[in-house]
């Protein structure tokens, strides 16, 4: 799969905040061009004691939510833990990722923000940019803005409000759980991907594709203990 590089990694924080701001224009909120039938959920995790990082994509049919292709990576951050610029630690490790996919999905889940970001520039929407694929942001906490009362029920959305602007809504994706936070990555419109959401939930917190990919990002942990050479890389 590919992917436009469209500036450096070797980055500081002033630098990186810069090209957020920059490229946030670039950000498409539209409706999908066309139907669904694949759906790529990629999630990110970290060794806390290193600077090893794990991405993971796999895509499911939409109608079945059968897993048609994976990819995942092992790879070391070359950028400090810094909220609201986490795209450009995990960005590079999940690119390679990406690249490694044989399968294109129509539509990608990303674990973290889209335009619910103070500079309206999360990771989903970073990724949906350099890649030209409709993308979701699927989130599990807060990064900015307020949500109000929401109802039990699933499915129940309560908007987040960021600077009197609606950027994303909470989502009840099962009883009586906390909500998962909705917002438009790139080339979709919230209520596209509120729906897409629901339709990819499978009884659990988390949609089925993201969960799917923290569920090989957190085996690729347990498989690779011992990755411990500086720059040391590998794809599965």
């Amino acid at each position: 799969m590919k992917y436009r590089q469209l500036h450096d990694w070797n980055l500081s924080v002033s630098e990186a905040i810069s090209i957020q701001e920059a490229l946030r224009s670039q950000v498409k909120i539209q409706p999908l061009a066309a139907p669904i039938k694949l759906v790529a959920g990629a999630d990110i995790s970290f060794d806390k004691s290193s600077d090893k990082l794990f991405a993971a994509f796999v895509v499911l049919a939409l109608d079945t939510l059968q897993i048609v292709d994976s990819s995942s990576i092992v790879s070391q951050a070359t950028f400090p833990y810094v909220p609201g610029l986490l795209s450009f630690r995990e960005l590079p490790p999940l690119l390679k990722a990406w690249a490694a996919l044989k399968t294109p999905p129509d539509v990608v889940f990303i674990d973290g923000q889209g335009i619910a970001h103070p500079r309206r520039f999360g990771i989903a929407s970073h990724f949906g940019v350099l890649t030209g694929v409709p993308c979701i942001g699927c989130a599990k906490t807060l990064l900015v803005g307020n949500v109000r009362s929401l109802a039990s029920n699933v499915g129940a959305t309560a908007p987040i409000i960021h600077q009197k602007e609606k950027v994303g809504v909470a989502l009840r994706t099962k009883k009586n759980v906390q909500p998962v936070y909705i917002s438009v990555g790139h080339m979709i419109e919230l209520e596209e991907a509120i729906k897409l959401t629901m339709r990819c939930l499978a009884g659990y917190r988390i949609p089925e594709p993201t969960r799917q990919a923290h569920l090989l990002v957190n085996k690729l942990r347990k498989d690779f203990p011992n990755l411990h050479s500086e720059g040391q890389e590998s794809t599965t």
